[in-house]
């Protein structure tokens, strides 16, 4: 299986627990690994035969500054889902999201979350299997 990766994609949003989260916001880092088959596009040289990687980039900005969730755990969800939804072509996405500062007294680089999501035969994502 290919791979597309997306890195570093740097968004603002009003996630969080704490009710300041939600008035001040921050910003979120987003890393993306698809998982698909890109020979057609390889051979093709067509974007209509690949995930247009600015439309992906497009969703998952609409998704991290659109409504407020309370976990980066259901931001990663939200975003594997939806691209699972929309790209019938990927078969897996494992999804990144850092939150660099974290409204905590304590000096570190940020906390991130990282989820694996496959599609079943179904179509339904679902966590992948190691």
């Amino acid at each position: 299986m290919d791979r597309m990766i997306l890195k570093r994609m740097v968004f603002f949003g009003y996630h969080g627990v704490i009710p300041e989260e939600n008035r001040l916001g921050q910003k979120y880092i987003v890393d993306l690994d698809l998982r698909l088959d890109l020979s057609r596009a390889a051979a093709s040289d067509d974007v209509e035969d690949t995930v247009n990687y600015a439309e992906v980039h497009a969703l998952v900005k609409g998704i991290v500054e659109g409504p407020a969730v309370k976990l980066i755990e259901t931001l990663a969800g939200n975003i594997a889902s939806a691209l699972l939804g929309t790209y019938t072509s990927i078969h897996e996405a494992t999804v990144s999201v850092t939150k660099p500062n974290p409204p905590f007294d304590i000096t570190f680089d940020g906390v991130t979350v990282e989820l694996r999501r496959t599609r079943e035969m179904a179509g339904n994502a679902v966590p992948a299997e190691d």
